[in-house]
C-alpha cells in the first residue's frame, strides 16, 4: 500500500461521493455505492490523518460525511447529479486545501 503521505486525496474523495453514487444508480443496489464511498473516505481518512493529524483528519471526514448527507435534500431542489458534484466539489476543495496542498509546501 502507498505510504500516507504521498497519497493525493482530493480524488479519493471525489472517486467516493461520484463513484459511490454512480455504483448505486448504475446498479440499483445502494449498499454497494455505500462500499464505495466507505472504502474511498477510509483509505482518505487515513493520509488526512498521517499528513495533517486528528483535527484535520476528523473535520475532513466530518465534511465528507456531511456532503454525502446534504446531497440527499439538496438534490430534491436541484436534481441528483449537480447535488453530487456540488457536495463533491466543497469536500474535494476542502481535502486538497488542508491536506494535500499542505502536504506540497
Amino acid at each position: 500500500m502507498k505510504d500516507a503521505h504521498e497519497v493525493a486525496t482530493a480524488p479519493l474523495v471525489a472517486i467516493g461521493l461520484i463513484g459511490g453514487f454512480l455504483t448505486a444508480r448504475e446498479t440499483g443496489i445502494r449498499p454497494l455505492g455505500g462500499v464505495v464511498l466507505a472504502a474511498a473516505g477510509g483509505y482518505a481518512a487515513r493520509s488526512w490523518y498521517a499528513k495533517r493529524g486528528w483535527p484535520a483528519a476528523v473535520g475532513l471526514g466530518l465534511t465528507y460525511l456531511g456532503g454525502f448527507g446534504a446531497s440527499h435534500p439538496l438534490a430534491k431542489k436541484i436534481g441528483a447529479w449537480p447535488a453530487v458534484f456540488a457536495v463533491s466539489a466543497v469536500s474535494v476543495a476542502a481535502s486538497y486545501l488542508v491536506s494535500d496542498a499542505a502536504e506540497a509546501d
